[in-house]
């Protein structure tokens, strides 16, 4: 399978991978896929609904892992903050 290649080729309900596996460039890039055949709109409202709720479900991942990279940047920022100390000499004089 390529890297650019979704789902195990089977077609049946487990076809796609489970969202909550992907990683955020996996998820990111099936995302963008499902969006391009939804604005295509040559299906049924049924086949639609599901693209719609996959989409959802991408989406959903991506913003818990971008969530998670977000907190785990605040907390080295606020680790770094907290364990620094100030020079000797470097304080600016008033």
């Amino acid at each position: 399978m390529t890297e650019n290649t979704f789902g195990s080729g089977q077609a049946n309900d487990n076809a796609l991978p489970d969202p909550t596996t992907l990683s955020y460039e996996q998820a990111r890039d099936e995302l963008v896929e499902t969006v391009k055949i939804l604005e295509l709109g040559q299906m049924s409202l049924d086949e639609s609904l599901k693209y719609w709720e996959r989409g959802e479900a991408l989406a959903k991942r991506c913003e818990v892992l971008l969530d998670g990279a977000s907190r785990r940047v605040e907390e080295a920022i606020n680790a770094r903050q907290g364990g620094e100390t100030t020079a000797p000499g470097s304080e600016s004089e008033q």
